[in-house]
């Protein structure tokens, strides 16, 4: 599907990067970025977004180049959307529903498909508008009085009773999450969530740390559903390690709520290993946001260690690095060629050893990290 990507730079962020990132979300659709739009504005222009004269640009490159889709990376309001399509005559969508429909297509689990629904409908309910003749109310008349409720109201409806059911089965789901962890919690296992931006490396160094074939690919949210190994570190005993789904700037609010069940096991976790791409020239701005997620799904008060990954193509050693207080800051690996490993098995196996006398979260002495100093 030959698309166009429009980008509209506010002056706020690496522009640059963040276009990037739009190009790797939309080829992981399965859309094909023809070319790329771009222009710089104080403010979005509230009927187009991106105003009259920039908007007949992209109207001409759609012909042009026979283009099927235009790809927002932002967030356009349902009016913007739908004078944008008949402005183009093609249809446009904008970040959140791309990444949203990313989500629909790697979601395999139950729970995972249904925290996919959910957020589609919320997303689509605020989509809904009237917008054709079928849609106007009733009249009354013989053999047309009926309910008075517009094909509009009769789709709200029976959006928001799927919504509740949904709301439901996670609820449900939710409840046999925290039986498991009940039950984990009463074995003492020591519970550690591997959490980072999208395409970090978690997946990758999950497998090589759990002897696992979690699916890992170099592509963006290769990972939906939480995926959780028994580990084992000598002197330590058992350590659950779980997967999780990749954060990102700017996750439509709809996912972080549909995917609170999936999330509850960082929540719940003892440590949380932060894995940074240490090649991305964006790093910085990663950590950021992840710890901006941690803090909106209420984990933001769990130590963590960050795991800077992919050292072989950033010309890095493997190390690991201490704070003033003795107290494991980074550990430095490459969780593709295995180097450093051992390193941060160490770093686990300290973190374990520290929390065993208290059997619990309070006694384990790694201190919450923020951002550090790029170094």
């Amino acid at each position: 599907m030959r698309t166009a990507l429009v980008g509209v730079d506010f002056g706020k962020g690496d522009f640059v990067a963040s276009l990037e990132e739009l190009s790797l979300l939309a080829k992981s659709a399965g859309a094909q970025p023809f070319t790329t739009i771009t222009c710089k504005r104080g403010s979005p222009d509230a009927a187009l977004f991106v105003g009259s004269g920039k908007a007949d640009e992209i109207a001409a490159a759609v012909t042009d180049h026979e283009l099927s889709l235009v790809i927002f990376n932002h967030a356009l309001s349902p009016a913007q959307q739908r004078n944008l399509e008949r402005h183009l005559s093609v249809r446009v969508i904008d970040r959140t529903s791309l990444i949203l429909d990313i989500f629909a297509q790697r979601a395999q689990s139950h729970e995972g498909k249904v925290q996919v629904e959910l957020a589609q409908l919320q997303h689509l309910a605020t989509r809904l508008v009237r917008g054709w003749t079928h849609l106007e109310r009733q009249k009354g008349g013989i053999g047309l009085r009926g309910p008075g409720e517009t094909q509009l109201e009769t789709d709200r409806r029976l959006i928001g009773e799927r919504v509740k059911a949904l709301r439901a089965k996670l609820e449900k789901l939710r409840k046999q999450h925290d039986t498991q962890r009940r039950s984990r919690g009463r074995n003492n296992a020591f519970s550690v969530s591997l959490v980072g931006y999208t395409n970090a490396g978690k997946s990758t160094l999950f497998n090589a740390l759990a002897k696992s074939k979690v699916f890992a690919a170099d592509q963006l949210f290769a990972t939906l559903d939480t995926t959780s190994r028994r580990i084992y570190l000598g002197e330590a005993g058992n350590v659950i390690l779980s997967d999780t789904v990749g954060f990102i700037r700017e996750l439509p609010h709809q996912l972080v709520a549909a995917f609170r069940a999936t999330l509850e096991e960082t929540i719940h976790a003892d440590l949380l290993l932060h894995v940074v791409d240490g090649a991305s020239p964006v790093r910085m701005e990663q950590i950021e946001q992840v710890n901006l997620v941690l803090k909106e799904i209420g984990a933001d008060h769990i130590p963590q260690i960050l795991v800077w990954n992919k050292i072989d193509a950033s010309g890095l050693e493997p190390a690991l690095e201490r704070d003033e207080y003795d107290k494991i800051r980074r550990v430095f690996v490459s969780a593709q060629s295995g180097a450093g490993l051992n390193l941060l098995r160490t770093a686990l196996t300290e973190a374990a050893m520290a929390n065993r006398p208290a059997g619990s979260q309070d006694g384990l002495e790694f201190q919450a990290t923020t951002a550090p100093e790029d170094g």
